[in-house]
């Protein structure tokens, strides 16, 4: 028996025998977090919308890989935010740990837990906001705000697909928002991720029915220092 009917039955049943659904009610002030060397500390804002006061958890974990040391504490790592009051979070690098090369990342989490809800039959949920948290070592080559400028793109033919190779030459990460192969009024977009420093990686295009000529061009966009988004026209070689 599919077991997944029934469970969309159950979860389905749960929310009608709830009279009220509690929302998320904590805002964060940035939508990325810079920890820049020299400097040993880096701070985000915490804003509660909520009239209700709220107990707020928050952590550091590494970025993929569970076995990876986390050289960061962040205080307070659990409070209590009165209603629609707002909290500063620090976080402190020990000072050794890291690369001293490259840009670093990890994750910043921030967990609303709400209080005990005096009405019956409501449904409360935890809430976890997660934005990235970069550590930035001093003197590093370049400037970050250049790093997108440098990456360079180029269309590979791997078993029978059309992929488009990004070569991340730069000492800090590129986020990448949206790229696209542009060949005279067509559009071919392509998928998206994060590019290490120093790293390279093949983006599959979205569509395999019609196929970029010689002649092609790239547009993509990246989020900025501030979670903005820039937009660069590049080059793309074959």
């Amino acid at each position: 028996m599919n077991p997944m009917p029934c469970l969309r039955v159950a979860l389905a049943g749960a929310l009608l025998c709830c009279s009220s659904l509690v929302h998320a009610g904590i805002q964060l002030g940035a939508t990325r977090a810079i920890l820049a060397a020299p400097a040993k500390e880096t701070s985000i804002t915490v804003n509660n919308r909520d009239v209700e006061d709220i107990m707020v958890q928050t952590w550091v974990e590494a970025d993929g890989d569970d076995r990876q040391d986390v050289p960061f504490a962040i205080t307070p790592a659990l409070s209590r935010l009165g209603g629609h009051g707002q909290q500063t979070l620090r976080i402190f690098y020990q000072g050794q740990g890291l690369p001293e090369d490259r840009e670093s990342v990890f994750w910043l989490s921030v967990q609303e837990i709400p209080q005990k809800s005096k009405q019956k039959n409501v449904l409360q949920i935890a809430v976890r906001q997660r934005i990235k948290l970069f550590y930035r070592p001093a003197g590093l080559e370049g400037k970050p705000e250049d790093a997108a400028k440098t990456v360079r793109w180029q269309l590979v033919e791997q078993n029978g697909r059309t992929l488009l190779r990004a070569t991340n030459p730069s000492r800090y990460h590129v986020s990448l928002s949206s790229v696209a192969v542009l060949d005279g009024a067509r559009s071919f977009p392509a998928e998206t991720a994060m590019l290490a420093p120093g790293a390279t990686a093949d983006f599959p295009l979205k569509t395999d029915a019609v196929r970029p000529s010689g002649n092609s061009s790239l547009s993509f966009k990246y989020i900025n220092d501030y979670g903005g988004v820039d937009e660069i026209d590049a080059t793309l070689t074959r």
